[in-house]
């Protein structure tokens, strides 16, 4: 016992560990990091009032492996549990997807990728800025997504095509079979 308690404190990992926890700023650091991945974590778990847990249960059975599947990975497994997180990372992903193609097209980006360190903040701050709009459509195209799948009334191609493009219904030539997302209370 005595043997594996001195190979543990001769670790490098656990020797860089202490040393960490040692520096002030550090420990700050990663306690405010742990505490943001706890708050995300639980979030992830926290339902959006009205929807039908049972439902997305059934969604998640049905979808294994498809798109939904690789939405949830970017989003921590929150968006089929339709959580208050449920889109994650995504919007700011596609903000700077978006800057980093502005960069290559539009000349006032590209002078503002070669003023070196001031550019990458003002690119930055846009990215943030752009994430919050395309959060705007993001977010409640979800929610209208969540609900035009869920209702009784016969849908348009259209709907049926966005509903089946996420996975939400199946879709054949003779009916389409809708999963009931929202309780009906």
């Amino acid at each position: 016992m005595g043997q594996a308690i001195d190979k543990l404190k001769n670790n490098k990992l656990v020797k860089t560990l202490s040393n960490i926890w040692k520096i002030e700023d550090l420990r700050t650091r990663l306690l405010i990091t742990l505490f943001f991945v706890a708050v995300y974590r639980f979030g992830s778990y926290v339902v959006l009032p009205g929807v039908d847990t049972d439902a997305l249960q059934g969604l998640r059975n049905q979808t294994e492996g498809g798109l939904m599947s690789l939405l949830d990975m970017f989003s921590g497994g929150a968006f089929s549990k339709a959580s208050i997180f449920a889109l994650g990372i995504m919007p700011y992903i596609s903000a700077s997807i978006v800057m980093q193609l502005l960069g290559l097209a539009v000349p006032y980006f590209q002078k503002m990728q070669r003023e070196g360190e001031s550019g990458r903040r003002k690119m930055n701050q846009y990215t943030r800025y752009l994430t919050v709009v395309i959060l705007l459509f993001q977010a409640p195209s979800y929610l209208i997504n969540l609900g035009l799948c869920s209702s009784s009334h016969p849908l348009s191609f259209l709907q049926q095509v966005a509903c089946s493009f996420f996975g939400l219904v199946n879709v054949s030539p003779t009916r389409v079979s809708v999963t009931v997302y929202l309780s009906s209370s």
